[in-house]
């Protein structure tokens, strides 16, 4: 007579669910390279908008270094002001990063002769800085909430955008002087402000003021993400 096996079936033990973990990634500060790439590139081209030397062979010179820092490196800053949750810097660097990698190929295009250089008036020019203005005036109310040495840095970006577009209606160039001074400005400021993020970094802790407010100084370097459990935000 047959037999029959019983073979047992094994049951598993349930399995504890795996406490949930969070992976921090922190970045160095973008805004070091994106307020370097800026302020280099915004100082040599506003000196020369001032008359403080050149002519118009120096275009020449002027138009690879304002494309590559201020423009791509000023850009990959922006993109990188992503990661640390920098919301204005993400805006102002991806902004002007763009800008300036406009305004090379708009030169060299000059320069090559693909399109003529207008004299006098440039009003196609001034609608650029309306909306370079627009914008960095929105950028600077929006860093005031943080930090007085950027926002400082955005109200005379802002301020010589817009002489700078009304000068290309007006084809003034007492307007175009002045701007450039304005921006020479801010481009000093851009230079304290990339040193004060660079010496914190390197000597981890404050050694150059970037007038944070109370709010800035209040809020927690780790905060909680909209679908994320927790991000370093900030620079």
């Amino acid at each position: 007579m047959a037999t029959s096996s019983v073979i047992p079936i094994s049951r598993e033990e349930p399995v504890e669910a795996a406490s949930a973990q969070i992976f921090l990634q922190p970045v160095a500060a973008p805004s070091i390279l994106g307020l370097y790439g800026f302020a280099a590139a915004t100082f040599i081209v506003a000196a020369h908008m001032a008359h403080w030397f050149g002519s118009a062979a120096t275009d020449f010179y002027l138009v690879p270094f304002a494309a590559v820092f201020g423009g791509i490196a000023q850009f990959s800053a922006g993109m990188w002001s992503f990661k640390a949750r920098d919301a204005v810097a993400t805006a102002m660097h991806g902004t002007w990063g763009s800008f300036w990698i406009g305004f090379g190929l708009l030169q060299w295009a000059f320069l090559n002769g693909s399109l003529p250089k207008p004299t006098g008036a440039f009003p196609s020019m001034g609608y650029w800085f309306i909306a370079l203005a627009a914008i960095t005036w929105m950028g600077m109310w929006a860093a005031a909430a943080e930090s007085k040495v950027i926002a400082s840095v955005l109200g005379f970006l802002a301020a010589a955008s817009t002489i700078y577009a009304i000068s290309n209606f007006a084809a003034s160039a007492i307007g175009e002087v002045f701007a450039g001074y304005l921006f020479i400005i801010s481009a000093i400021l851009a230079w304290y402000a990339a040193s004060a993020l660079m010496l914190e970094s390197a000597f981890h802790r404050p050694i150059l003021g970037l007038g944070k407010t109370q709010r800035a100084v209040q809020l927690p370097k780790l905060m909680p993400g909209r679908g994320e459990p927790g991000v370093i935000r900030g620079q």
